[in-house]
């Protein structure tokens, strides 16, 4: 039996960095994302092999290893140990489980949009299918942050895993003592189509390490720094406004909101931008954009763009002069998703 599943990438709208520790626990945290349709993708088989197999294949990465109920973590392919652990563990009364897993996503690791925890995610429902178990969308995303961040240990927020889990739009608070409550967003569809006329995805080309920006903007709020401190209240508040702007399908002050709150993310930490990206982001102004941000924590991977749709192929024209990417992409409403192949 072969199992497969998949979950999608998002895009941070707004409030990104709100839903990082300790700011979510001390302030409460919103964030505003949606998901779209490029993916991180599982394949789970089942063998009478004595083995244990973890397959990359976008990274040409592979760890073998005997039957075992535990797998340490060397820096190989750790986010795969780490879920297979947690589900052995919890889930098949500490047996091992003999199978070959392998994984590749639409986008390199270090994008910016979540590529990783959107694996996490995938992987989960992998094994949700193959054992049939009874957890529901919560349940995945919790375990899914549970595993990266507290088990694994790499630093980052709380949003990815709920976006690829539940998929849309979505609103979502994070609180003290892992209480988060996600918020689905009715967008009608005209509103959605113009959003995707007005949006423009640019990969730059540079993949980033996220960890170190999201430990610094911690490290910030941990100490009370008052310029950061602020403008983490100040991209809280856009993502209200954002919201509203987004259910009334006004563009234009979704885009007025969107670069006011990319003004305020540069000011909670370090090389969140850098010359190379204000280089970009005055061209892709200049050329007919209304604004645009980088998703994900900063200095590198995916920027995005809200643009004038009759100016649209002009700023993408420009932008591809920078030697970067320019990905085609549209709103996807569903979340991960599990099936079996006979």
């Amino acid at each position: 039996m072969i199992i497969r599943s998949r979950a999608p990438l998002r895009l941070s709208l707004a409030g990104g960095g709100t839903d990082v520790s300790p700011y979510c626990e001390l302030y409460g945290g919103c964030v505003l994302n949606a998901t779209i349709d490029l993916y991180a993708y599982c394949t789970l088989e089942v063998w009478d092999s004595n083995q244990i197999v973890f397959s990359a294949s976008d990274k040409e990465q592979i760890y073998t290893s005997e039957l075992t109920d535990f797998l340490e973590f060397d820096g190989n392919l750790d986010l795969h140990k780490g879920v297979y652990n947690r589900i052995v563990r919890e889930y098949h009364n500490g047996e091992p489980l003999a199978l070959k897993l392998t994984t590749y996503s639409d986008v390199p690791a270090g994008s910016g949009l979540g590529s990783s925890s959107t694996l996490v995610v995938a992987m989960i429902k992998a094994y949700v299918e193959l054992l049939n178990l009874p957890l529901g969308d919560y349940d995945i995303a919790h375990i899914a942050y549970e595993i990266e961040r507290i088990e694994v240990g790499l630093n980052g927020g709380k949003q990815d895993q709920y976006a690829a889990t539940f998929g849309g739009f979505n609103f979502i608070e994070f609180y003290a003592d892992d209480r988060v409550i996600v918020n689905p967003l009715r967008i009608k569809n005209w509103i959605i189509s113009e959003l995707e006329s007005c949006l423009v995805l640019y990969y730059t080309g540079v993949s980033r390490e996220s960890a170190k920006i999201i430990e610094q903007q911690s490290k910030n709020v941990a100490q009370n720094n008052e310029k950061s401190l602020e403008a983490m209240h100040e991209i809280k508040h856009y993502s209200f406004v954002f919201k509203e702007a987004l259910l009334k399908g006004d563009v234009i002050s979704i885009a007025k909101n969107l670069k006011r709150a990319w003004e305020a993310k540069k000011k909670t930490a370090q090389n969140i931008s850098n010359d190379d990206i204000d280089k970009v982001y005055d061209m892709a102004v200049t050329a007919g954009a209304w604004s645009g941000k980088i998703s994900g924590a900063g200095g590198g991977g995916f920027m995005m763009f809200i643009v004038d749709p009759v100016r649209r192929e002009k700023v993408i024209k420009n932008l591809r002069k920078y030697g970067g990417e320019v990905i085609g992409c549209h709103f996807t409403k569903r979340g991960t998703e599990g099936w079996k192949i006979y």
